[in-house]
């Protein structure tokens, strides 16, 4: 469930089965201060990452959405309405992230699962510009990285609808 957002966009995968039969929601925040934006950076893997993860039973999204940042990040935030869902279709699969936008209203400790430790996860502060730039090289790893081509296909998509100068 959960309020409509503003706007949804559809990012359809060369490998889609044209129907699917998993659903996954997940609420992502974008966090923006003086033309820079909060991101997950993951270490080992040099990939960057708008914040956020997924949905848990019962939860409402913007509990969700400030849960997930509080836990990645360490930043309690005020999440806005919802601004943009991004529906991905892969295979048999359907993943909704849904994008708040979220002011920094205070900071606690980071509570890390063991992959994102073992991942190296950090929280980076970017100029929106230079987020948009490596998330927009996607198509690069088209070939080499399918993971990482569709989280920075599904952000650049996001970030791009979203940032206004």
């Amino acid at each position: 469930g959960g309020k409509s957002c503003m706007k949804t966009i559809e990012i359809v995968g060369k490998n889609y089965f044209g129907h699917w039969t998993h659903e996954r929601t997940a609420c992502r925040c974008v966090v923006i201060e003086d033309g820079r934006i909060l991101l997950s950076y993951a270490v080992r893997d040099d990939l960057w990452m708008i914040p956020g993860g997924g949905l848990e039973a019962g939860e409402d999204e913007g509990t969700c959405c400030v849960r997930e940042l509080a836990e990645e990040t360490g930043r309690v935030v005020l999440p806005s309405d919802c601004a943009l869902e991004l529906d991905e279709y892969y295979e048999d699969c359907k993943y909704v992230s849904r994008y708040f936008f979220g002011a920094v209203v205070g900071r606690c400790a980071p509570k890390l699962t063991e992959t994102e430790r073992r991942m190296g996860l950090e929280s980076r502060w970017l100029p929106v510009a230079e987020a948009l730039r490596i998330f927009s090289r996607h198509a690069e790893y088209t070939d080499t990285d399918e993971e990482r081509r569709g989280i920075y296909q599904r952000e650049y998509t996001a970030l791009s609808a979203l940032w206004k100068e």
